[in-house]
């Protein structure tokens, strides 16, 4: 796929001086995926691996957008995919059921200009909203974005001894249940094989059930596992062969995300979390990972938030920025969540698993 010729943006310098951006196909054009590979603040969310999977499952179009010129190595890029729904409208987000995407530009005339780019396109064809995931904040002199949605993201940093580690993890939350999960002796597995994708589904659909919520078809994590390969992994434990926990993991060069977690509440007692979560972190400091991610966490989520910051996670605050600006229209709280929440505890499983297949493609 060639690129598609860009538009000249002026730059917000006295120079005066113009920009052509460029719209490439991250998917084609390898310059993509040796970028993100070097790049020091990409994420697993950047790869091709994880565009694809987008693409595969939701049929959500990957562009990124690069004042590289076409035939040069690329020395920023600003990913996203075209979402186009009957429901929600059409519109462009970076990314779609990521925790964040950073724009990896390091220059600021070079960012504006991506940014008023995207603004002058959505305006041109009729896109709802360009909606930009950053964990590094967007002043408000940036074009036309505005802070939309806040939420927390927190990180355990992996450079001390596992020692170290475990005695700055809170101790009646995550030692004790540490050490009663080894007690018990539950078994671990790790892989992903179509019968541990399998094995994770059943738990995670158990886990919305439980927050009232319809899960994200098992096609989802079929085609991430498919797509990411050795980046992706399911974890499990279990008691006596019934599993009682497991995490959907996602490495990039430097960190490892815990994407999706679940477990059966009938055995919370036994810790199975816990031991779980201790031995990946484990497994990201012996692979020489810098940085485990816990995923972000509404600010009202205060249970949640506790729980990551009692295993020595530092808080960070992930803003999403909307051009054209707007009220949000948060997934998960106000009255339109509560009214289907309640209808989604009444729906049978079979009709609940139907729902999360219809909607997530729409609600990205």
């Amino acid at each position: 796929m060639r690129p598609r010729r860009g538009n000249r943006i002026p730059l917000a310098s006295r120079s005066r001086r113009y920009v052509m951006v460029h719209q490439i196909d991250p998917l084609r054009d390898p310059r993509w995926a040796e970028f993100v590979q070097r790049h020091p603040r990409a994420s697993v969310f950047h790869t091709p691996g994880w565009l694809n999977a987008l693409q595969r499952t939701y049929g959500y179009e990957p562009v990124a957008y690069t004042t590289s010129t076409p035939r040069s190595e690329l020395t920023n890029g600003l990913v996203a995919c075209r979402v186009r729904s009957s429901l929600t409208g059409k519109r462009i987000v970076s990314l779609p059921f990521s925790d964040h995407c950073e724009p990896l530009v390091d220059r600021a005339e070079e960012r504006e200009s991506l940014l008023e780019f995207l603004e002058r396109e959505a305006e041109a064809e009729g896109w709802r909203y360009v909606e930009l995931r950053s964990v590094s904040p967007l002043e408000d002199h940036h074009v036309g974005f505005r802070a939309h949605r806040v939420f927390y993201g927190h990180r355990i940093a992996l450079h001390r001894p596992a020692s170290e580690l475990f005695c700055g993890l809170s101790k009646t939350r995550c030692q004790q249940m540490i050490r009663r999960a080894e007690r018990m002796q539950l078994s671990y597995e790790e892989g992903r094989s179509a019968a541990l994708v399998k094995t994770f589904y059943h738990l995670f659909r158990r886990t919305r059930r439980r927050h009232a919520l319809p899960p994200q078809p098992i096609t989802w994590f079929e085609t991430v596992a498919d797509c990411l390969g050795e980046k992706a992994k399911v974890r499990v434990v279990a008691k006596d062969g019934v599993p009682v926990a497991s995490l959907f993991t996602l490495a990039h060069t430097t960190s490892m995300v815990e994407k999706y977690s679940c477990s059966d509440e009938r055995f919370h007692n036994l810790g199975g979390v816990a031991l779980l979560l201790w031995k990946t972190i484990q497994e990201a400091k012996d692979t020489g990972l810098a940085a485990f991610d816990l995923g972000r966490s509404d600010p009202d989520a205060h249970g949640l938030i506790s729980f990551k910051e009692g295993w020595g996670a530092i808080r960070n605050t992930l803003k999403y920025y909307r051009c054209p600006p707007g009220s949000s229209l948060s997934r998960t709280d106000g009255w339109p969540m509560r009214i289907a929440r309640g209808m989604f505890r009444r729906l049978p499983d079979p009709v609940l698993a139907a729902a999360g297949k219809l909607l997530y493609r729409h609600i990205a």
